[in-house]
């Protein structure tokens, strides 16, 4: 049985900052962003804006909304960072013809090659972030965070469970 401890607050605690799943997964992001900042500075890119660029290259073109859904992010967000690509001349953002309120997004010529071009470098920030880890320690880290990711993408579809 772990020995508890008194908080400055005379409260008990048996839970150490370092063994909180919210507290390690806020780590790990840190690191990964400081990372791809790194590797990927001449990009110029963050790794949401990154992010977006990708599904568009996958997608061809998709709204504002549905980028948003697929990126997990906040309309707000992914509006903001997809302003930053447009002044940039990666991203044009047309008003949809089949929905007035809609934006259709697509990547320019530009941006196509921005993320043609750090590819590589965006994979290595990736490979950076569970290097410490054997090949099997991340394949079995990326099972475990896709499981927790799908449990709770699938909560949030169920707004009687929030």
């Amino acid at each position: 049985m772990k020995k508890k401890r008194r908080t400055s607050a005379g409260s008990e605690t048996a839970w150490p900052l370092f063994e909180r799943p919210g507290f390690l997964a806020r780590r790990v992001h840190q690191i990964h962003v400081s990372l791809f900042s790194e590797i990927c500075a001449d990009a110029g890119v963050t790794p949401v804006q990154y992010s977006l660029m990708s599904v568009l290259v996958d997608r061809n073109v998709a709204d504002q909304t549905t980028l948003a859904r697929i990126v997990a992010l906040d309309r707000t967000t992914t509006t903001g960072a997809l302003k930053r690509l447009q002044a940039r001349g990666l991203v044009q953002r047309v008003t949809s013809k089949e929905d007035r309120r809609s934006q259709a997004c697509r990547l320019t010529p530009a941006g196509r090659a921005l993320v043609a071009s750090m590819e590589a470098s965006a994979r290595r920030a990736h490979e950076a972030t569970v290097e410490p880890l054997t090949k099997s320690e991340q394949r079995h880290l990326i099972a475990l965070l896709k499981r927790i990711v799908a449990a709770h993408d699938e909560r949030r579809q169920k707004p009687e469970l929030l």
